[in-house]
């Protein structure tokens, strides 16, 4: 029987930019020094896991490549950057905060802003990146870094009854290709954050 893949979807580190509730979109934000420090959590988390990854993708910008460069230095794997899995290029909002943006554009601006990538570009660029996944890497776990816009419609279209909650920076969601099907086996974990908070608070 043919071992299942799985990736790990992982959402990067906290920038100041989401500190600061902006959005980034393509604008090419590093991670805070709060991010860095989620990087390694999560790295911890993973080297004392019972799953073994194989490698880890990454998206191009710098706050993904980031955080997955400290994975991949904690768990001694290969990395390789895909410009497939970067986030929504969300045209002129990029830099706003909410009041801004409410502000120019309304409570509609997700669907007039100028110049923004669209629900289904994001599919396409998406499932090319999955599909072509599936054929390289038969039966292997690979931790697939990127961003919160791009991952959100990504598990919307492999899971269709998946929880639509916000994804968390430095979350982990894990999912398994079952019969040609993708299911989830880890939604949106952020345990290795919570784990360290209480131990900083005891």
């Amino acid at each position: 029987m043919t071992q299942a893949s799985r990736i790990g979807w992982v959402r990067h580190g906290i920038t100041e930019w989401n500190q600061l509730g902006k959005i980034q979109g393509v604008t090419d934000i590093p991670l805070s020094a709060e991010g860095l420090r989620q990087a390694g959590l999560l790295a911890d988390r993973l080297k004392n896991g019972d799953q073994r990854w194989t490698g880890i993708y990454s998206s191009d910008l710098q706050r993904a490549r980031q955080t997955a460069e400290i994975l991949a230095e904690r768990l001694d794997l290969p990395l390789i950057q895909d410009v497939r899995i970067r986030e929504r290029s969300f045209g002129a909002a990029e830099g706003t905060t909410e009041p801004e943006r409410l502000a120019l554009w309304g409570e509609e601006w997700r669907k007039v802003v100028p110049d923004q990538e669209s629900d289904e570009q994001i599919r396409v660029r998406g499932h090319q990146f999955v599909d072509d996944f599936v054929i390289k890497h038969p039966g292997e776990a690979w931790l697939v870094v990127t961003h919160g816009s791009f991952l959100a419609r990504m598990l919307q279209s492999l899971c269709h009854d998946l929880d639509n909650t916000h994804l968390l920076n430095m979350s982990l969601t894990v999912l398994e290709r079952q019969y040609n099907i993708w299911q989830p086996l880890l939604h949106n974990c952020t345990r290795h954050l919570t784990d360290a908070e209480m131990k900083s608070a005891t």
